[in-house]
């Protein structure tokens, strides 16, 4: 009910700041535009066509650019960044956290990154360098270095009193100090919760807890999400190879991963890519569909050349050409159900090559119970239609022999395409429904070729 009403509202934003340009209303859409948030304002400007998302930007707050500019599609971002002079992106990185920045400088030119690491005092430079030095997709470029780190011999007493005089430079989201020895190496945490709820005369070391374990700063993405999600956590340390502190990731990073991940499965399973601006230009994406058209044509052609060497077969039993579909359809909606599966594994951090022969053996049993039971409700829907006990029982053998194919291809295929460096959401599905395509008619039409024909 409520993500019903969110989209309603909207729809009605969006509508409404569509109206306010068409009459002419600035005043009126900047009133608008300040009542947003920047989530909000990004929505909003990924929801309109090219000339009315530039005439929206422009009145945007420069103290919002670059939380909006982190919020939008990459695509979206670096056709805004490309309308931005220098000093407007300058002032749009002037607040953003060390994390966020990272991730916004890379999508700068190279010229304006320059001059951004310039305006940043030496102590701010460092910090971002570390976050660019790991790669975006690892727990070093999620993490953000604004750590609040405390020794485990002093008191309570005097990590309060520290607190006290940071005051407002308290990193946003501290929910937890971060206890270190001298040389910097990770011991553990003091939840905020033991600081002001113990004696103060009590020592860090006495209350800090030694239950969290950092995560190394080479550590994935995905699988920094699955220990957020097993643990609970709102935050965690991040180490060097030395054990050194790096900084902490916060829960709002991790939930931009999930989204991030989620759009990914969503958006690869039709061979496009999530950060694809609705409203790019039609050369730009008839240029990146094109790619998989192209292979799906390929793919095609070659089930056709498949059927064409049983032409002969077809011209005798037309009733074979009536079923055919059957068999391939069947076959590609059981490969996919277990290619998603599998895809989802894989993104998880579930499935690997330790444990794919479980998974092999188990899409298997339920592969052969379903051919069983499909197989025996074709065949007397053949049965009956063509009054053919032979017509019936071929189907029901070509059915079950492509639905054992599928499972075995969708349990396999991610595997492999990752191993060879190939994103199994875009190209699981085309190839899948290639190997269904060919082996449920090379079964079908074959069998018919050395018993019917």
């Amino acid at each position: 009910m409520s993500t019903s009403t969110d989209h309603n509202t909207e729809d009605t934003r969006l509508q409404r700041m569509r109206d306010i340009l068409a009459s002419g209303a600035v005043r009126e859409a900047s009133r608008l535009l300040r009542s947003l948030a920047p989530a909000e304002i990004a929505h909003l400007l990924e929801s309109l066509p090219p000339a009315e998302r530039e005439l929206v930007w422009n009145l945007v707050d420069e103290e919002q650019d670059g939380q909006i500019l982190l919020l939008v599609t990459e695509e979206v971002s670096a056709n805004l960044i490309r309308h931005m002079d220098p000093g407007e992106l300058l002032a749009a990185t002037a607040n953003l956290d060390l994390d966020d920045l990272a991730d916004l400088v890379q999508q700068m030119p190279s010229a304006i990154t320059s001059e951004i690491m310039q305006a940043l005092d030496d102590q701010r430079r460092k910090r971002l360098e570390a976050v660019l030095s790991y790669p975006q997709d690892t727990a070093g470029g999620l993490m953000n270095t604004d750590t609040v780190t405390v020794r485990p011999e002093v008191t309570l007493d005097v990590v309060l009193r520290y607190l006290r005089r940071l005051g407002e430079s308290v990193p946003r989201d501290t929910d937890k100090l971060f206890v270190v020895n001298r040389d910097d190496n990770y011991l553990g945490i003091l939840p905020l919760s033991q600081l002001v709820s113990r004696d103060p005369e009590d020592t860090v070391a006495e209350a800090m807890s030694l239950a969290m374990q950092a995560i190394p700063a080479d550590t994935s993405e995905s699988e920094v999400a699955r220990r957020f999600e097993a643990h609970d956590m709102l935050s965690a340390p991040v180490v060097d190879g030395d054990g050194r502190l790096l900084g902490r990731i916060t829960i709002d990073d991790v939930v931009d991963v999930i989204r991030e991940e989620g759009e990914h499965q969503f958006m690869g399973g039709a061979g496009l890519s999530e950060e694809e601006d609705m409203f790019a230009p039609v050369l730009a994406s008839t240029r990146r569909r094109a790619l998989w058209l192209g292979i799906n044509l390929a793919t095609a052609f070659l089930a056709s050349w498949v059927i064409g060497q049983f032409e002969a077969t077809l011209s005798k039993v037309v009733a074979l050409a009536v079923m055919m579909p059957i068999v391939a359809s069947m076959g590609g909606i059981a490969g996919s159900q277990t290619l998603t599966l599998a895809i989802r594994g894989i993104a998880l951090g579930q499935l690997s090559a330790k444990n794919a022969r479980a998974l092999l053996v188990k899409e298997l049993a339920v592969g052969s119970l379903n051919s069983l039971i499909w197989a025996v409700v074709v065949a007397l829907v053949a049965g009956v239609w063509f009054h053919s006990t032979g017509i019936a029982i071929l189907i029901a053998v070509a059915i079950s022999i492509n639905l054992l194919f599928a499972a075995v291809t969708g349990a396999l295929l991610p595997l492999l395409l990752k191993r060879l460096g190939i994103d199994p959401a875009l190209a699981g599905s085309v190839l899948l429904t290639t190997v269904t395509d060919v082996v449920g008619f090379v079964s079908f039409l074959g069998l018919a070729t050395l018993f019917l024909v």
